[in-house]
């Protein structure tokens, strides 16, 4: 199993930014890829950014430019850096991974964009 654990949600104002961060531990050595979705109320889970074991990188195009996500291999943590938030980023992060055949997902993180 891997057990994942999230911090860095919160209160910020648009134009501004935040830093999620998700640590895995547990059997970290089988993880193939990490990231974090979003849920926004009212709407579906939606993939945010993805990065593999090979540092592959991925973002979902409302992020693009935006946001950036990268991995500390040796705390087993990625990191979600977002800037110039817009209030359309709104909604509960979920950091995830998977692993041994199947997805494993942290507890979620609320962030919310606002004056």
């Amino acid at each position: 199993q891997v057990q994942l654990v999230e911090s860095g949600g919160g209160l910020v104002q648009p134009g501004g930014s935040l830093r999620l961060s998700c640590a895995a531990s547990g059997r970290t050595l089988s993880i193939y890829s990490m990231g974090w979705y979003r849920q926004a109320p009212g709407k579906q889970r939606e993939l945010v950014a993805g990065i593999t074991r090979g540092e592959s990188t991925s973002y979902t195009n409302s992020v693009k430019g935006r946001f950036t996500l990268s991995r500390d291999n040796a705390k087993n943590t990625v990191y979600l850096q977002m800037n110039s938030m817009k209030p359309e980023d709104t909604a509960v992060y979920y950091c995830y991974c998977k692993a041994l055949g199947t997805d494993f997902w942290g507890q979620g993180t609320q962030v919310t964009v606002s004056s």
